[in-house]
């Protein structure tokens, strides 16, 4: 629609977690070169930030990191059972016929682990989502997971991603077995003003436009609505560009934001006084 209006390839604020858009904020370069680390020392790593910050394409950008030594398995349905657990993991691993019995279950689990062992290969568990586990006894499966090693390393890397109420969570004294087992942790921060108007740009500019297509005015706005959350700046920023592209505008500016700003209050839930 809009895209060759401004000389762009292909829409700049897609709201799939592509990693060619990944804006490397500190950060979030921090955040990756952590799980990088960790991941490499097969150690169980425990990522936060709120939603929509960019945990997801985080993962997406740490699968491209990893050659092919490693094996990543991502677990997007954490609503499990402990029991449902193990045997996704299992069939994920490549164990065609799961045991029904929790003891056959981990039999199975710690052969193939040995065996990718024996292959130099590294599986790398990526939980998404995990503030929705629903039980603490699956906590306690994946705290057990890390039990299966030799002696100079783990046999497998997990990788614990979730809302900030995750590791709150955690701090329950119940949780303090699997809290000594976090190798790194890290909580992902919404961006600031600058790296908001960075972001901008950037995501610009990887859909083939010029930098400045947002006025500093814009960004202001684009920021007092998102509080540098990457997802709710792309929001706004797709909203934006339609905008302008109907006015015939060549630049978001003010006058643009302040639509947007109108049509998005208007859409929010009105609360019930009655």
């Amino acid at each position: 629609m809009y895209e060759t209006y401004f000389g762009l390839q292909e829409r700049p604020f897609s709201k799939t977690p592509d990693p060619r858009f990944l804006f490397l904020s500190r950060g979030h370069r921090e955040a990756l070169a952590r799980m990088q680390y960790a991941v490499e020392e097969r150690d169980l790593v425990l990522l936060t930030g709120e939603i929509g910050c960019g945990k997801t394409t985080l993962s997406r950008a740490l699968m491209d990191t990893l050659d092919e030594s490693f094996k990543v398995i991502c677990l997007i349905n954490p609503r499990l059972t402990p029991l449902e657990f193990l045997s996704s993991l299992a069939r994920h691993l490549g164990v065609e016929c799961p045991a029904s019995f929790k003891v056959d279950l981990l039999e199975q689990i710690g052969r193939i682990l040995f065996d990718f062992y024996e292959k130099d290969t590294t599986p790398v568990v990526v939980i998404d989502e995990a503030q929705l586990v629903p039980h603490k006894e699956t906590f306690d499966e994946i705290r057990l997971l890390t039990n299966f090693q030799l002696d100079d390393r783990n046999l497998i890397s997990i990788v614990l991603m979730g809302q900030p109420e995750l590791k709150r969570r955690f701090r329950h004294r119940a949780y303090e077995p699997l809290r000594q087992r976090i190798g790194m942790q890290y909580d992902l921060q919404p961006l600031n003003l600058a790296e908001t108007a960075e972001y901008l740009d950037f995501r610009i500019i990887k859909a083939g436009g010029r930098p400045g297509l947002f006025g500093d005015e814009a960004v202001d706005s684009v920021y007092a609505y998102s509080g540098g959350i990457p997802r709710m700046i792309n929001h706004a920023a797709s909203l934006a560009l339609l905008e302008c592209f109907g006015r015939g505008g060549e630049r978001v500016d003010r006058g643009v934001m302040d639509a947007v700003m109108l049509e998005l209050d208007n859409n929010l839930p009105q609360q019930d006084h009655g």
